[in-house]
């Protein structure tokens, strides 16, 4: 089955994170079992990646949720490092500035849309207006809770302009997020990413489980796909999310332009250059 399907929730699903192996690791025992077929999906991504650019014809959003730890920035450095930079951009979401609060919470969300022939890749994203704020109360209930079918009808709109959305949530279990906060102590090239927030954010587990659940059951729909990727293995989630990405992009049928110049003219200007040379 193409992981395509195998991680995708289906529109109008409830989700119980509960039921989801967080440490499943699909046909592959270890990373070294893993690491020929994660090397040709990124191969495939550089190619594709490159089609996509060339065309012009569509962009790609891709969204990456996590629990602290999770691993987004992993997946960014392995999975989507892969591609070329000149058409990838990455954009990360923190805490609103004053002038982003006094707009609605897809202001700062729209501008930073992919353009036609980019890949952008949110470190967080909108739906950071239903998890972190419904947990901590920073806006009423009545408030976050119409954000659902905005964020729905905000990511149909970039659709119809031809930007395709895979959202992913990396899925690990409190076990191991806490044994990561570990090995962060014990690695000083880590240590500039601790922080008080993540053991204070952690008293809230079961809270953000419930708001993930309720984000990813109301906003997976057919335009916007969530997909839940088991995630306390690190190589296979690169391994996971490479091979959706390249599943998707290989279903958009994309074909390089054709040229706009005549090329016999330009060959025979090339010889002529040639023989004087």
């Amino acid at each position: 089955m193409k992981y395509l399907q195998r991680f995708k929730v289906a529109p109008g699903a409830t989700v119980d994170l509960k039921q989801i192996d967080p440490s499943f690791k699909g046909g592959h025992h270890s990373h070294e079992s893993a690491a020929d077929e994660i090397a040709h999906y990124q191969k495939k991504l550089w190619d594709l990646q490159e089609l996509l650019y060339a065309e012009r014809k569509h962009s790609v959003l891709i969204c990456l949720q996590a629990p602290d730890t999770g691993g987004k920035d992993g997946v960014i450095n392995h999975v989507l490092g892969a591609m070329n930079p000149q058409g990838c951009r990455v954009a990360a979401f923190k805490e609103p500035t004053a002038q982003e609060l006094a707009h609605d919470f897809l202001w700062r969300v729209h501008k930073a849309a992919p353009a036609k022939g980019e890949v952008v890749i949110f470190n967080r994203s909108h739906y950071e207006d239903v998890l972190i704020v419904r947990v901590h109360n920073l806006v009423p209930k009545d408030t976050w809770s119409r954000r659902y079918d905005l964020i729905n009808a905000f990511e149909k709109g970039l659709l119809q302009n031809d930007t395709h959305i895979l959202k992913f949530y990396l899925h690990i279990s409190k076990q191991e997020q806490l044994k990561r906060f570990k090995d962060r102590l014990k690695d000083p090239s880590k240590h500039w990413k601790i922080s008080e927030a993540d053991y204070k954010e952690r008293g809230f587990w079961s809270d953000y489980v419930k708001a993930y659940e309720a984000a990813i059951s109301r906003c997976s729909t057919d335009q916007a796909p969530w997909f839940i990727i088991p995630a306390n293995h690190k190589w296979f989630r690169n391994l996971a999310i490479a091979r959706i990405v390249v599943e998707y992009l290989e279903s958009l049928k994309m074909k390089f332009p054709k040229p706009t110049v005549d090329l016999a003219h330009i060959r025979k200007e090339y010889h002529a250059t040639e023989d004087k040379s």
